[in-house]
């Protein structure tokens, strides 16, 4: 389990491109959950199972911790698959759009996909469910004074 309390759904490295004038791939710790895509950098080489247990995650100030929430999340697109690398762009709500790279074997692009697909849809049915239960309500109210 995370912080947000949501359970890992996938663990792995991402290669992500750079913002900056070269656009260098650079490596990130990825989680997927069921509400999104959480990066960091790399983990350090865990201690050998003998030695203290690791601090908590909150302990390490250094880890900077970026979210990509589904519910800011638009498409997962431009898949190419060149060499042994897939090439995909997640474009959030913004416009924005983040280039990533993977090995083909780990289906990053897919299981991205998938989750974002099902938290939509998770979504989607609370919105029908919360109209209906409105318009029950409101249904069972009396009209006013006659």
């Amino acid at each position: 389990m995370l912080e947000s309390g949501c359970k890992a759904v996938k663990e792995g490295v991402l290669e992500k491109r750079s913002d900056g004038l070269l656009q260098l791939w650079k490596k990130k710790r990825c989680i997927l959950t069921e509400e999104g895509l959480l990066l960091t950098t790399p983990k350090q080489q865990p201690p050998p199972p003998q030695q203290q247990p690791p601090p908590p995650l909150t302990a390490e100030p250094a880890a900077k911790i970026k979210e990509l929430h589904f519910s800011n999340m638009k498409t997962v697109d431009c898949v190419e698959r060149k060499g042994k690398y897939v090439y995909f762009t997640v474009v959030m709500a913004e416009g924005k759009e983040i280039d990533f790279r993977c090995a083909q074997e780990q289906g990053w692009n897919a299981a991205i996909t998938l989750q974002m697909v099902q938290y939509k849809n998770r979504q989607a049915i609370l919105a029908v469910r919360s109209t209906r239960q409105k318009q029950q309500h409101l249904a069972q109210q009396p009209h006013g004074p006659r």
